[in-house]
């Protein structure tokens, strides 16, 4: 199991590093001079604070050592200065990053509350009428955009019902942009949870619980469900990585003040220091939710227990 851990961990540690280097160079794929670009709105502003920034930014280095640079600073926590406020990135981020993964989190809940008992219902009724509609239901629910959704949800239980307030950041707020990710994603979690299901229940040691005489519900309870929970564990994990980056949406939407949001805004004022510093902090997140859900991975898989 340590081994199992120590692989995972080391390639986390490996994506984050091709991560610094992305981030790096993508202040480079931008055409033209990324200085000018950022400041294109800005009215008045002469060449020599256009060279200022630059050279704040180590833009006038060769790339390897802009790298090493940022490298050195990254370990030291330090993320730089959005081009507008020169408030430090990482800490604008860290504000803003508990928001999110409490959005994620809470969406992860619903998406996993509903998806997979509807998954395991599929599968222990399948060929069956309720199978048939959970499933459609399940494909409607994946083809529905997140903006959609959001939308409807909003126009539904916030404007015409008037049970939960439309947007902000109080703690009935995260309500409805939670709902809209996790109802999205609990029909990909009921769709692999039903497929899971029916796989193991088709295993030769399951028909050899039954011959043995165990009750049905003990045989699903102990071997089926814990079985099965192996291939959604990681689903779930993936899972955490689309909504991560559809609170992008989301948060808009809902005006939910997280690190989505304040990508979005970074984007339109060309804030390359903030895109930076959140596709690193985002990737980083991800990489830590993943190798927490392959330590309970490797709890429910008595195999790697054992290696």
């Amino acid at each position: 199991m340590l081994r199992f851990l120590g692989q995972r961990a080391a390639m986390g540690l490996l994506t984050i590093f091709v991560t610094t280097i992305a981030v790096t160079l993508l202040i480079h794929l931008v055409p033209g001079d990324p200085v000018e670009i950022m400041y294109a709105q800005s009215q008045g502003t002469t060449p020599e604070q256009l060279e200022a920034m630059r050279s704040s930014l180590g833009l006038d280095q060769p790339i390897p050592v802009q790298y090493v640079h940022f490298l050195g600073r990254l370990l030291q926590g330090d993320l730089g200065v959005t081009i507008r406020g020169q408030q430090p990135v990482a800490q604008l981020l860290m504000q803003r990053l508990p928001n999110t993964l409490a959005l994620a989190a809470l969406a992860m809940v619903i998406a996993t509350v509903i998806g997979m008992p509807l998954g395991f219902l599929a599968a222990y009724k399948r060929g069956t009428l309720i199978d048939g509609v959970l499933m459609v239901t399940a494909i409607a629910g994946i083809s529905i955009p997140h903006f959609w959704l959001g939308l409807l949800l909003l126009f539904w239980l916030a404007v015409d019902l008037g049970i939960l307030p439309v947007a902000g950041s109080g703690p009935l707020n995260i309500v409805l942009p939670a709902l809209t990710l996790g109802l999205s994603n609990a029909a990909i979690v009921a769709r692999m949870t039903r497929s899971a299901m029916i796989d193991v229940m088709s295993q030769d040691f399951i028909r050899t619980a039954h011959a043995k005489g165990l009750p049905k519900s003990k045989v699903l309870r102990r071997h089926v469900l814990r079985a099965g929970l192996v291939p959604v564990v990681t689903v779930m994990g993936l899972q955490f990585a689309f909504m991560m980056g559809g609170a992008i949406v989301v948060e808009n939407i809902f005006a939910w003040n997280g690190i989505g949001r304040l990508a979005l805004e970074a984007i339109f004022q060309r804030d390359y220091p903030v895109i930076q510093g959140f596709i690193l902090v985002f990737a980083t997140t991800v990489v830590v939710v993943m190798l927490a859900l392959d330590a309970v991975y490797a709890l429910l898989d008595p195999r790697i227990r054992r290696s």
